[in-house]
């Protein structure tokens, strides 16, 4: 069995890391660069930042705090946010992101995926999707965009299976129902993806304590989980997370932090 990854997500709105249910209701909860720092001496196996509100309010997404928490963290380190082109996306690796991810502009225009995997390779092209449960959809997931704001008319397995095909090396699956709630991933969305394409997925949203990771590891069959409540809130620590993992026979990525 691959190691598995704990990712830990800092959403970011107006220069402030931030959290809240199921796509509402956000909080603010300190500065960026801060806690990436914080996090990667924890142990964190990789960060993700998202610029929750660059493609609603249609404007570019903050290089200036994408460079200082590039410069403050040595792990895989992705970023995301109203990326919509061949220029945006070298910029965010300029900056020093590993990988960059790609919604709701990947879905206005899907060329964007195998443009930037064309140039860059697949392993830096990450498509995220944020998804809910919609009994019209031939899954039962409809994807949505725009941060949850705006439903369109994709099906969440057949979008999954595209993005691979245009050459996406990573999904990350948000589930809109299970966003912030701590009461467990969606496992049935995460194990359908997985199990329909080849390449890594990462399940999001719901954690709340490490049974959750555990189940979404070996049940909902990811390669990684996303966390952000559970950590943000003080209420668990990477190397804790990590521990209980480990404790029940699951292979975790090595730690590769440096000591500032």
């Amino acid at each position: 069995m691959l190691e598995k990854r704990i990712i830990i997500c800092l959403d970011v709105k107006d220069g402030k890391t931030t959290k809240g249910i199921k796509f509402k209701g956000n909080i603010d909860l300190g500065d960026p660069v801060e806690m990436a720092r914080k996090y990667y001496l924890d142990g964190v196996d990789e960060l993700v930042f998202y610029d929750i509100t660059a493609s609603h309010e249609k404007r570019n997404i903050m290089i200036d705090v994408v460079r200082k928490v590039a410069e403050t963290i040595f792990i895989p380190f992705s970023v995301g946010g109203g990326i919509g082109t061949v220029e945006d996306i070298r910029s965010v690796l300029l900056a020093g992101a590993e990988k960059i991810s790609v919604n709701s502009q990947a879905v206005k225009n899907p060329d964007i995926i195998t443009e930037g995997a064309s140039i860059w390779g697949s392993q830096c092209i990450v498509l995220g999707m944020d998804a809910a449960k919609d009994t019209e959809m031939p899954s039962g997931y409809r994807i949505f965009i725009n941060g949850g704001r705006t439903p369109t008319q994709l099906d969440a397995l057949a979008w999954a299976k595209k993005a691979e095909q245009l050459g996406a090396g990573e999904i990350v699956v948000n589930s809109m129902d299970a966003d912030g709630t701590k009461d467990g991933y969606e496992l049935t969305i995460t194990r359908m993806i997985s199990e329909n394409v080849g390449i890594p997925v990462v399940a999001s949203g719901g954690a709340g304590k490490p049974e959750h990771l555990y189940d979404v590891l070996t049940s909902g069959k990811a390669h990684a989980a996303l966390i952000a409540s559970m950590t943000h809130y003080g209420e668990y620590t990477v190397e804790s997370i990590k521990d209980y993992l480990k404790n029940r026979g699951l292979p975790i990525r090595s730690d590769y932090r440096k000591q500032a």
